[in-house]
Formats: C-alpha cells, structure tokens, sequence
C-alpha cells in the first residue's frame, strides 16, 4: 500500500466503550479485517490534537521504523556529500570577501 491510499481507507468500525477498569473491545469486524488476534500487541499513541489515541500493531511500527531509517540513511549519504561543498563554497565566499576589505 503506497502513502496516498492510506488516506482513502478512513473507515469507522463502530464505537468502543471505556469500561471501569479503562479497557476497551475492539469491534470484531476490525480485528478480523486487521488480523488483531488474541496476543498481538498494538502500540498505543496520542492522535492528532491529543482527541484521542491511535493503535497500531508493534510489528508494523517496526516495519515503518526500519522504511524511514532507510530513507534517513539515504538523505545522510546525500548530505554528507553536500556538506563539504557547501563549506567550500563558503569559505571561498569568505576570502572574496575578506579581500574586499
């Protein structure tokens, strides 16, 4: 699934009470869809605007972590090649300028 068709699939399960001891049931509709069996561990975060929390199951937040620890990787390649380029150009800058003066 790319990044766009996340964003197509906002879908409602039905509602989910807290109970006393602030447990919830998670619709079966969406545990059967999701795959969220007995033992499977979710993650649980604050969601946008602190309205409510976000569940995600550990091994796909595992999974987002490794994708963007390669892309980060990636642009590190990238910006260190930059980097000294930059510092050259600026330091050449500099004496154009201290010759000036």
């Amino acid at each position: 699934m790319n990044g766009k068709d996340v964003w197509h699939e906002l879908k409602c399960f039905g509602s989910a009470t807290v109970g006393s001891r602030g447990q919830v049931v998670i619709p079966a509709s969406a545990r059967k869809e999701l795959g969220i069996d007995t033992g499977v561990t979710l993650l649980v975060f604050i969601g946008p605007g602190r309205m409510g929390l976000t569940l995600l199951k550990a091994n796909a937040v595992e999974q987002i972590v490794n994708i963007v620890s390669e892309q980060l990787s990636s642009v590190e390649k990238i910006l260190k090649n930059y980097a000294p380029a930059k510092a050259d150009a600026g330091s050449s800058q500099g004496e154009a300028n201290e010759k000036k003066g």
